[in-house]
């Protein structure tokens, strides 16, 4: 563009900014060719990927109806859960204190400000700092490091063999473990293993868990739950594209082993090894630096030697039809396709995120449901007498909550009730979960593709229930609570 500015007519030297009106051609060019042209690409790719994602999700749902479509993820998801064994609280008096707290949502959002904390310290290290400033980084860091062991050890003491059967504390342990052998070993643990910093920093992956308590924090758990829906597609999305690395970097090597180094190919950037041809695909695959790459490739004349195979001479020319079709090929099928899939595949699972969490149920509501679920059925029985369940509903966190007075709703969800006074966990949450999506005015009509879903997810229900009367010696009756009220 700019020398396209400082032209002039032909043979005349070129003036600084004496044809300015090339600056709207070239603007022109990004608007029209990068900003909408070069997007159709993204767009296509992620229309064709919601059609086959369509495609995949069973030939049931093109029976159903928008709203039957929600009702049955909703279904999907509950069923796709269950209640396990509360930890039970110690007898012993310090150790069931101990136990209240370590437990408590204040105790997880303090935690949480201790570690931002923590991330704030880390941050005001900084080059050429005095030996007074990093003397006391490094005693902040001991005293964040002393903070995070009381919680563990605290936690390991309320909770006993509880502790480890979640893979969080698994997790906290592991990280306070390397942080205090990054204390006492500090220059072997940074040798041999990871930077003690980096210890710390991983440690920020806790608050993750901590922002479901944290009401107003809904916004970043959309973005958080998005990217964990996201995560097996872009797992994929990575294996096909070193897949077409891979096939490019041997079709490179065969091309353009030789080729002299110059621009953008150098000591490491070439195609004499495939580790450094995978390194110069990479880099390209964003497009970056690709011309400076294809310069060389194409140079057949310029200071390059010519092959002789009469005496076994290579050469160290380019190739230039084949290295524009090499790189031009390259760069559309990762850069224009394979990277906007990326693209494609975070947009349209944050939409669904959106919209589980603005119209629907959230695998975390139900994760919440479960977890109040183990405070009124401590031993993981799945049942809860019918008693109990005007105080369970209302304990419940929104959207699944129905705040008391709520006998008369409950009448009306008709939950069944069996032998002993007993209700079942999933028939209560498939029940709340009916009675949700109808506060939501959505007309959930079972038709007969809709009622051989619910038949099919249905019979693991009723196998999981009937292993639990099994333990409890409850035999199924057919009872419902209208008839108890009646």
């Amino acid at each position: 563009m700019n020398s396209a500015t400082d032209s002039r007519n032909r043979d005349d030297q070129p003036i600084r900014e004496a044809n300015i009106y090339m600056y709207f051609y070239f603007v022109f060019f990004v608007i029209i060719g990068s900003f909408f042209t070069l997007n159709l690409f993204i767009g296509v790719i992620i229309d064709n990927f919601n059609e086959q994602k369509r495609k995949t999700g069973g030939s049931l749902e093109i029976f159903m109806t928008d709203d039957q479509k929600k009702y049955y993820h909703a279904m999907k998801k509950m069923r796709s859960k269950k209640p396990i064994k509360a930890m039970t609280r110690p007898k012993f008096k310090l150790q069931a204190y101990m136990f209240d707290i370590t437990t408590s949502k204040r105790f997880d959002l303090a935690i949480m400000i201790i570690i931002g904390l923590n991330m704030f310290v880390m941050a005001l290290e900084h080059y050429g700092q005095s030996q007074e400033f990093s003397q006391t980084l490094e005693m902040l860091n001991i005293t964040f490091i002393a903070i995070f062991t009381l919680e563990c050890l605290c936690k390991i003491f309320a909770m006993r063999h509880f502790y480890f059967r979640e893979p969080w504390n698994i997790f906290d342990f592991i990280v306070v473990s390397l942080s205090i052998l990054g204390v006492l070993m500090k220059e072997y643990v940074a040798k041999y293993f990871v930077s003690p910093t980096l210890l710390r920093v991983v440690r920020v992956v806790k608050v993750g868990r901590v922002l479901r308590l944290v009401k107003g924090a809904k916004g970043i758990r959309t973005l958080l739950f998005a990217l964990a829906m996201s995560l097996p597609a872009l797992f994929n999305i990575c294996l096909l594209l070193f897949l077409v690395m891979f096939i490019y970097a041997i079709f490179g090597m065969s091309f353009f082993m030789n080729v002299r180094k110059r621009s953008g190919i150098d000591e490491t950037f070439n195609f004499e090894t495939f580790s450094s041809s995978i390194i110069v695909l990479f880099q390209m695959s964003t497009s970056a630096g690709w011309d400076l790459v294809l310069d060389p490739l194409m140079d057949e004349e310029n200071d390059c030697q010519k092959p002789d195979p009469s005496q076994g001479i290579e050469g160290t020319c380019g190739n230039k039809g084949i290295a524009i079709a090499y790189l031009i090929s390259y760069v559309i099928v990762t850069f224009l396709i394979i990277i906007n899939m990326y693209i494609a595949v975070i947009l349209e699972n944050y939409s669904q995120a959106t919209e589980d969490v603005q119209e629907g149920l959230t695998d975390d509501d139900y994760e919440m449901y479960y977890e109040i679920w183990q405070k009124f059925d401590p031993n993981g029985t799945q049942y809860l007498p019918y008693e109990k369940l005007a105080d369970f509903v209302d304990a419940l966190e929104d959207p699944l909550r129905i705040a008391k007075p709520n006998d008369l709703v409950l009448a009306v969800l008709d939950i069944n009730i069996y032998e002993g006074n007993q209700c079942y966990c999933v028939d209560i949450l498939d029940a709340l979960t009916k009675y949700f999506f109808t506060r939501k005015g959505l007309d959930i009509q079972v038709n007969e593709h809709l009622q051989q879903v619910q038949s099919t997810l249905h019979e693991v229900s009723i196998r999981l229930r009937s292993l639990f009367s099994k333990n409890l010696h409850l035999h199924l009756s057919t009872l419902s609570s209208n008839k108890s009220y009646a």
